[in-house]
């Protein structure tokens, strides 16, 4: 049971903020201090992504200091990045330009204690100026946010500081509210960036301007011609090394309650009064609040096989590296109508797709043996991979004698436009939009609380988890859950290049 506790408010800018003007306002210098700055999401995201904003024109001047348990040297730390950046960073540093990031570059120890780093981080403020704020970016297990947090109050370095917290938050309700009230009492909830790297790709943004700026599919957003949605993000990857984390966590929290739950409430919110954090956070909330209690008989768990086999997994594991679910939500808009979701770990493709299926149109005047229906409703779907590609499937005439039908498409891809070079990789923008004080891609403590209360059920009686083989789309059994409709994942036709 949770204990009573002071309401949580939505994210959003203090009285007296313009947050329509903020992309437009100069930021002040920014010392980034990097947690476990050593670990693979600091290898492969966050260091080549710093390096690429403090070269470009769109970040102010920063400085990194990282830390983490390994007692390196500040140079071994810079030998760490330029490797992380040379083999994962999506722009390339020349020796100049890597020189210059370089020379930001500090590391210190956690043995070094909360001395250490407030010495660290002060001396990187002295040389950016008395204007230079704070961004704490906390790339640790979950497990190990308090300790940090707890660090940052001891070294007097929360004042005119923002805080990055990775996903997963906490494992369920009580453990939620548990974390938000001990941040809280260290930081003011609009100090706190709870971070979904799937809000920060272009193609879910993508999502708002193709649902709210164009009057050929607003009207049309709703039950009324909606038959049911798909966010299916299968992955070909296995545990890469992350038994421990994954045995205590499982699909559905890794990944559901984090990112799909995430993207469906972009999917499903009502029109936000402005284009702004305060605004587009209340939507959101509305959706979490209005979705229906997760039951296990509406959720299929699988494990790949070979599973329990891996190093570091239990022999009778019963933790879930696949999840399919339906999902409804009780408002006016999406009332009756079937949202489903599906991730899960050795797939048969890695792939980030939105699917809308429309209703059917009536078929009574095309004779039989048309075509007419016979490859599914027309569907809209996003990629949300970095092509941020969009089809819109229809049925149209087959040239020749006769009424003959067939499933025609008309696709676009981000990469197609002269504007295609200027996409942000998901963590840049994040990190960018903390630097400015923007929430609208971060999730809320409320949000987050509402999504664990809805999940009670099946947390509390999971189905058992069946098998499924390595390179394939899941246990048999989500075919029987989205009956008498159809998985649009594998696709019937590829996407054109």
């Amino acid at each position: 049971m949770v204990s009573p506790r002071r309401a949580q408010t939505i994210a959003y800018p203090a009285t007296g903020a313009r947050p329509r003007l903020r992309d437009t306002e100069p930021l002040a210098p920014h010392v980034i201090v990097l947690f476990g700055a050593t670990g693979d999401l600091a290898k492969r995201k966050l260091l080549p992504g710093m390096a690429y904003l403090e070269r470009s024109s769109l970040a102010p001047d920063i400085r990194v200091v990282g830390t983490a348990m390994e007692d390196i040297t500040t140079d071994e730390f810079r030998a760490l990045a330029r490797a992380a950046i040379e083999s994962f960073g999506m722009h390339k540093l020349d020796d100049e330009g890597w020189a210059q990031f370089a020379e930001r570059l500090t590391y210190v120890p956690q043995s070094a204690g909360p001395e250490g780093l407030s010495s660290a981080v002060k001396g990187a403020q002295e040389l950016l100026g008395p204007d230079c704020r704070r961004l704490h970016y906390l790339s640790v297990p979950p497990r190990a946010a308090e300790a940090v947090i707890t660090m940052l109050r001891d070294s007097d370095l929360v004042a005119d500081s923002r805080v990055v917290m990775e996903k997963p938050f906490g494992s369920d309700l009580a453990s939620a509210v548990r974390l938000n009230d001990f941040v809280h009492e260290v930081f003011d909830e609009s100090q706190i960036f709870r971070i979904d790297h799937f809000l920060g790709k272009e193609a879910a943004q993508n999502i708002l301007a193709f649902r709210f700026a164009n009057g050929l599919f607003e009207p049309i957003w709703n039950r009324n011609f909606i038959d049911h949605v798909q966010i299916d993000i299968p992955e070909t990857l296995g545990l890469d090394l992350r038994a421990n984390f994954y045995e205590s966590t499982g699909a559905y929290k890794d990944m559901v309650v984090t990112h799909l739950m995430q993207v469906l409430a972009f999917v499903a919110m009502e029109p936000p009064t402005a284009l702004e954090p305060r605004a587009i956070s209340e939507e959101k909330n509305k959706v979490f609040r209005s979705l229906l209690p997760i039951h296990p008989s509406d959720v299929v768990r699988g494990q790949y096989v070979g599973y329990r086999d891996e190093e570091g997994v239990s022999r009778e594991s019963d933790t879930e590296t696949f999840i399919a679910l339906k999902v409804g939500l009780d408002n006016w808009r999406w009332a009756g109508t079937p949202f489903y979701l599906r991730t899960g770990k050795r797939m048969a493709e890695g792939m980030r797709i939105i699917s809308i299926a429309f209703k059917e149109a009536p078929r009574t005047m095309f004779p039989t043996g048309s075509g007419v229906s016979s490859q599914g409703p027309d569907h809209l779907t996003f990629d949300l991979a970095e092509s941020g590609r969009v089809s819109l499937s229809f049925y149209g005439k087959r040239p020749g004698p006769g009424m003959r039908l067939e499933k025609l498409s008309m696709q676009f891809s981000t990469q197609e436009t002269e504007h295609g070079g200027d996409v942000l990789e998901a963590y840049e923008r994040l990190i960018l939009d903390a630097m400015r004080g923007d929430h609208t891609l971060f999730n809320t403590a409320e949000g987050i609380e509402s999504l664990w209360e809805r999940s009670a059920p099946l947390l509390d009686d999971p189905p058992p988890v069946k098998s499924y083989p390595q390179g394939t789309w899941g246990p048999n059994a989500i075919h029987q859950l989205i009956a008498p409709s159809a998985w649009r994942l594998p696709f019937e036709r590829a996407w054109r290049e």
